[in-house]
């Protein structure tokens, strides 16, 4: 940026940080990983630097269409590097203590969506078809900015962004708006599974109660309906007494602790009074990379 002043560079610096939040939040719903996400903000900060900026009409939607393809272009090369199992992703969920409350930098993060199961519906979209329902029907861009990033006609791009939507509509179920009720149903669940009552741990299952074990490099091990839910929850009756509550990407959910150390985080999508969907993230790597520290072991 050749005769740029230090006081030009500053403002540009500022300009972005106000902008960064939005990039953040845009980059998590499109990628489900807040490290990846970081990585795409990061990724822009450093090409709007290698560009003229009195050339930009809009920083924001200059800076949204950077994150996006930046966004793409990682999805893309996560589907290559599939091919490896080691190299399989896996959603990142947000965590937060109960007690406290979700973090104010989580929030901005969280609003709007509909908890851990839209997101597990997200990653079996193609990357075209997810950028082009994220963009649009929650952040409101117009198809035709979004056909440029995906190299197709608005109305293909339309059509995409209708696929997805069927697909979140027919398998991602919103879950109880009613955190209380939530955690009831999520801590009677862990009573019952700690105690062996199988007909207490049925009683707050859903008929089609579905529970996923992410696996990384693989397609989640799912098991469904109450029968196999329960004998996957009397398996791992021994880790009950080492379940913390937890809010998991601002539902009701919990952490499991190997002495102090966390292994597992248990997402659940409650709905009425029973639970919907259980889905399970004890992959090491993903674990350790969570910011569990509002959650104690204790």
């Amino acid at each position: 940026m050749d005769g740029v002043t230090v006081m030009d560079e500053l403002e540009l610096a500022n300009s972005f940080d106000r902008e960064r939040p939005r990039l953040r939040v845009v980059a998590y719903r499109i990628l489900g990983s807040l490290s990846e996400a970081d990585d795409a903000a990061q990724e822009a900060w450093l090409r709007l630097q290698r560009t003229d900026a009195e050339q930009i009409d809009s920083l924001e939607r200059w800076l949204t269409t950077v994150v996006a393809r930046i966004c793409l272009n990682m999805l893309r090369s996560r589907r290559t590097r599939g091919e490896q199992p080691l190299d399989g992703f896996l959603p990142e969920p947000i965590i937060d203590d109960p007690a406290a409350g979700t973090d104010p930098e989580h929030e901005a993060l969280l609003a709007d969506a509909v908890g851990i199961a839209l997101q597990v519906v997200l990653d079996t979209l193609g990357p075209a078809e997810r950028l082009a329902f994220v963009l649009h029907d929650m952040f409101a861009v117009p198809f035709e900015e979004i056909a440029a990033m995906v190299d197709r006609s608005p109305q293909a791009t339309r059509q995409l962004a209708s696929r997805a939507r069927r697909r979140v509509r027919d398998a991602a179920t919103t879950p109880d708006p009613d955190l209380t009720r939530q955690r009831t149903v999520v801590d009677a669940y862990f009573a019952a599974a700690r105690e062996g009552d199988l007909d207490a741990l049925v009683a707050v299952l859903d008929p089609d109660v579905v529970l996923r074990a992410h696996r990384r490099g693989a397609d989640p091990l799912e098991l469904h309906g109450p029968e196999q839910v329960v004998r996957g929850a009397m398996n791992a009756r021994r880790f009950g007494a080492h379940v913390r509550p937890a809010l998991v990407n601002g539902a009701a959910g919990a952490v499991a602790f190997d002495g102090e150390q966390p292994f597992a985080v248990l997402a659940f999508t409650v709905r009425g009074d029973r639970a919907v969907a259980i889905d399970v993230f004890n992959d090491p790597e993903l674990v350790a990379k969570l910011d569990i520290r509002g959650i104690s072991a204790a």
